[in-house]
């Protein structure tokens, strides 16, 4: 059996560093600067206008009032907490502090440049999710990349079984992604951290299989129970429930954690000038702590940036776009500048905090690029760091803080994956199916809980990346139609000129959403 794992552990490696690798990071940054240019820097050129229409309007009717209870479509801002709660996760924490760790703190230079790109590419996957959404049998929105990879690439002359073909990889892809990164590991983080900030000797010295590192205690098992318990209350009550929850959720846990972060940032503001300092001289000069030649050192701290804004934003794997395509909104490019908002929250606001917790609170020696010893490394480098400010006696209140922090954070993306998952499935096996895929989705809950391995999350991990390539694929092949909406809203919304929308593919769904309230 050990061999089998082996086999299965060096074959995923393989397919994980090409996937993550120089071709997967090229094109996922390739198509951000693609959309960048063709939309002619939408998100700095209209930034005033995507504010406005974003966190500016958040308090109008028409994008936070709730529809009603026959109507199976979200708002406008509970899409956006749903597609947050999915993204802001684990990597906004432990991402960071890994990308730090091991690129230095250039990498998070890097990060900023994979945020501002992926905004056009987050962008340009909402519009296209939009536009080709339809209806399920339940009246349900249902939008994603499988769809405008069958029904957009797949309406191209000699290009109809590519595009079905890629629909149904991406949608494969999203289903087992959605089981891993998004339901097991998830669990797996939060058992751990809970476990390490709350001691209860009672419970935790009870083993129930497993030795070492690898101890599976009643204290996880009943841990995960809750979790279960909570998951599937939620979930099994469809997406207007997860987006209920999740515009509760999400915008406390964000804002709770960034002043947070403000008040050490704020404590230590004498090291902020050094940090940003610091971030942009070894984004192109790193500190060379681990040998080899300049190149390769700025080479690693470059794919360091990438991959973790990536796996923090998911600004390309067209995971995201299937709960926006569930909002109430009229325009596709609407919920497109919601696309780009996600990006800046996530990335430029979340993952800027972090790193400035780390490299201004003294757990991180910025002149030697190493962590200061016994400050940990990943996610307990930023529970240190917390710990600086906010002990009280013997009691590191910041640990607790963040134990709590990821457990909102890593919960509510069980939450925002269940949605993907589900829309994956109704894909494949229709939507009465659906109902099987939440149970047995709510079941791995445990085996998430009662993990001693990281095969699942590695093996997950890579089909998480693998979700890209046929999104990537369809979004450069639809990009000319992404202007070509962008350019229609532009010419009626901002410059006033009398055109023909371009709302829908489908004429029958054009008509309908034409009734929605503008924004």
């Amino acid at each position: 059996m050990s061999a089998f794992f082996e086999n299965i552990i060096s074959v995923n490696d393989a397919v994980n560093s090409f996937v993550w690798g120089a071709v997967g990071l090229v094109l996922l940054v390739g198509t951000g600067i693609l959309m960048t240019v063709l939309t002619k820097f939408f998100q700095v050129s209209h930034v005033g206008h995507w504010v406005k229409k974003t966190i500016g309007s958040v308090f109008k009717k028409s994008v936070s009032g709730h529809t009603g209870k026959k109507d199976k479509s979200i708002s406008q801002f509970q899409s956006l907490c749903t597609a947050l709660a999915a993204t802001v996760g684990v990597g906004n924490i432990a991402g960071v502090a890994s990308a730090i760790v091991t690129g230095g703190a250039g990498a998070v230079f890097w990060m900023w440049v994979a945020a501002f790109f992926g905004m056009m590419t987050n962008f340009s996957e909402n519009v296209l999710g939009i536009f080709y959404r339809r209806k399920n049998k339940d009246g349900e929105w249902s939008g994603g990349a499988m769809y405008y990879l069958r029904d957009g690439l797949g309406a191209k002359k000699g290009f109809k079984w590519i595009g079905k073909i890629l629909a149904v990889l991406f949608a494969c892809f999203t289903l087992l992604a959605s089981f891993g990164i998004g339901n097991m590991g998830q669990v797996n983080k939060i058992v751990a951290n809970v476990q390490s900030a709350f001691k209860f000797e009672a419970l935790s010295s009870i083993v129930l299989y497993g030795e070492g590192d690898a101890t599976v205690t009643l204290y996880s098992a009943l841990i995960g129970a809750v979790v279960l318990v909570l998951v599937g209350l939620i979930v099994l009550g469809g997406v207007k429930r997860i987006a209920a929850v999740a515009e509760k959720i999400v915008p406390f846990m964000v804002i709770l954690f960034v002043i947070g972060s403000l008040v050490i940032i704020g404590v230590n503001y004498d090291a902020i000038g050094t940090a940003f300092v610091n971030i942009f001289k070894t984004a192109f000069k790193p500190i060379a702590v681990a040998g080899g030649g300049l190149g390769y050192l700025v080479s690693v701290v470059i794919a360091q940036g990438f991959k973790r804004g990536v796996f923090s934003n998911e600004a390309g794997l067209g995971s995201s776009v299937m709960v926006h395509s569930n909002s109430k909104v009229k325009e596709p490019v609407q919920q497109g500048m919601w696309g780009i908002f996600e990006v800046f929250v996530d990335t430029i606001v979340v993952c800027t905090m972090t790193a400035l917790v780390i490299l201004t609170s003294g757990v991180y020696d910025m002149t030697t690029g190493k962590v200061i010893e016994g400050m940990g490394s990943d996610a307990t480098l930023v529970a240190s760091a917390f710990d600086t400010v906010f002990t009280f006696g013997n009691v590191n209140v910041g640990s607790m803080f963040i134990a709590i922090a990821i457990f909102l954070f890593a919960f509510t993306t069980v939450l925002g994956w269940s949605h993907y998952g589900t829309k994956a499935f109704e894909f494949l096996f229709g939507t009465k199916a659906t109902i099987g895929y939440k149970i047995f989705f709510v079941c791995m809950v445990m085996s998430g809980a009662l993990m001693t391995s990281s095969i699942a999350w590695d093996i997950s991990d890579t089909f998480n990346g693998l979700m890209m390539f046929p999104n990537l694929i369809g979004v450069v092949a639809l990009s000319g139609l992404v202007v070509k909406i962008t350019k229609n809203y532009v010419d009626r919304k901002i410059k006033g000129k009398d055109v023909k929308p371009m709302l829908s593919v489908f004429p029958e769904v054009e008509e309908e959403v034409m009734e929605y309230e503008e924004v």
